[in-house]
């Protein structure tokens, strides 16, 4: 299983400082969730797309990682610490955030079969594809549904679609738009991760405090009363402009 972080900020900061307190915890999660890690962050409003930067070794000791929460200015960002289900090889092709038009994506557990999903994907974005995870075709069906629908009904759709024909542990991602970024978040509590780990692992939380929004799975510290739960099946909208938050569903 994986770890997600997302941040919008009111101006652009180095990634480090829009964290903040997070920022060594989230780091502290790759001693488990030790099989690569990825950043996608959005420079400015106006630039042509989030800048990617990725490593396959874990991200508490390595340099690359540092330097990528210490440099980076953004005003919006999607972060990863992946776990890989067993049989998916460590390779940068299979390394979230998958990135496409635009558009960056991270998902958090897994469904299986992993090709599900592979024909209700457009065959142009399939044949693209990068790696072989089912969290990429999870981005594909929603890349595919993005064709005619908005972020919100496209990462509700593509979902659903994964309830309808796979078993999975659990759907939580991100999607960071142009516009803003998106949380979505699911889990079968009867799968055997959600059972060994208990109801809080796949538990998706959002705090705003005036100058910054964040996501966060659990396991960085989340006191009660400044964190709000994500509830399943609902999406999370913040956008970049004003910080705007809204729950969709």
């Amino acid at each position: 299983m994986c770890r997600l972080l997302g941040v919008v900020s009111r101006a652009p900061l180095p990634l480090a400082t829009s964290l903040g307190e997070l920022a060594a915890p989230f780091t502290e999660l790759s001693r488990e969730h030790a099989d690569g890690w990825g950043i996608a962050a959005w420079p400015e409003q106006g630039g042509d797309g989030p800048r990617v930067v990725k490593g396959t070794a874990r991200a508490a000791g390595d340099r690359l990682w540092d330097d990528a929460l210490g440099g980076t200015p953004a005003d919006a960002a999607v972060l990863h610490l992946r776990m890989a289900s067993p049989g998916l090889p460590v390779v940068p092709g299979n390394t979230h955030p998958f990135t496409a038009g635009g558009l960056a994506f991270a998902h958090n557990g897994f469904f299986s079969p992993y090709d599900a999903l592979d024909e209700l994907i457009d065959p142009d974005l399939l044949s693209g594809a990068g790696g072989g995870t089912d969290s990429e075709r999870f981005f594909l069906r929603v890349l595919t549904l993005l064709r005619d629908k908005g972020p919100v009904d496209a990462l509700a759709g593509a979902a659903e679609d994964i309830r309808a024909r796979a078993s999975f542990a659990s759907l939580n991602c991100l999607l960071l738009t142009r516009e803003a970024l998106y949380a979505y978040a699911d889990e079968d509590p009867e799968c055997e991760v959600s059972r060994r780990r208990g109801p809080d692992f796949f538990r998706l939380r959002y705090r705003a405090d005036g100058e910054r929004v964040v996501v966060a799975s659990s396991g960085v510290p989340q006191p009660d009363g400044a964190w709000s739960v994500l509830p399943y099946r609902r999406v999370l909208e913040v956008r970049r402009g004003d910080l705007g938050v809204r729950v969709h569903g």
